[in-house]
């Protein structure tokens, strides 16, 4: 990867092939292309994609509500893991919260993923709560973790 850009873009039509593959790579319970694809007129979502050498490399997406974020997905391809995707795309994310004047932006991680919980801390999230058997296949708890950003209020 060395050498190579990552350019983070708002999700477009010709993103969903590789995002719904990147579902199903990555989560157990996968979004659907339909699902996704809904996403792209849903004035309340954000959704954006790392894209690397042409290719969409990862994605990442939210809903606004009022003052408040909450992040739905964050998914890079595990060849492309351990490279900054997933930091670029939690700080476009951020960015865009702050910009429309977020007071917070909340999302949920798996108590076991160590890697997305370290990346979530180095970059000022805070560990909020638990969700009991939030996820399924495997049953695991979630982690809440929130950014409060300055900004806001």
């Amino acid at each position: 990867m060395s050498g190579q850009e990552i350019t983070i873009v708002r999700m477009a039509a010709e993103h969903l092939d590789a995002i719904a593959a990147l579902e199903q790579q990555c989560f157990s319970e996968p979004w659907s292309r339909s699902a996704l694809e809904e996403e792209l007129t849903n004035p309340q979502a954000y959704f954006v994609v790392a894209v690397l050498a042409g290719n969409a490399a990862g994605y990442a997406g939210m809903h606004v509500a009022l003052d408040e974020a909450y992040t739905d997905n964050v998914a890079v391809a595990p060849e492309f893991r351990r490279h900054g995707i997933g930091r670029a795309l939690m700080a476009a994310l951020a960015q865009q919260c702050q910009a429309s004047g977020c007071r917070f932006l909340s999302l949920e991680v798996r108590q076991s993923n160590e890697a997305a919980i370290s990346l979530y801390r180095e970059m000022g999230f805070r560990e909020e709560g638990r969700r009991k058997r939030f996820y399924r296949s495997p049953e695991e708890d979630a982690l809440i973790f929130t950014l409060f950003f300055e900004n806001a209020g």
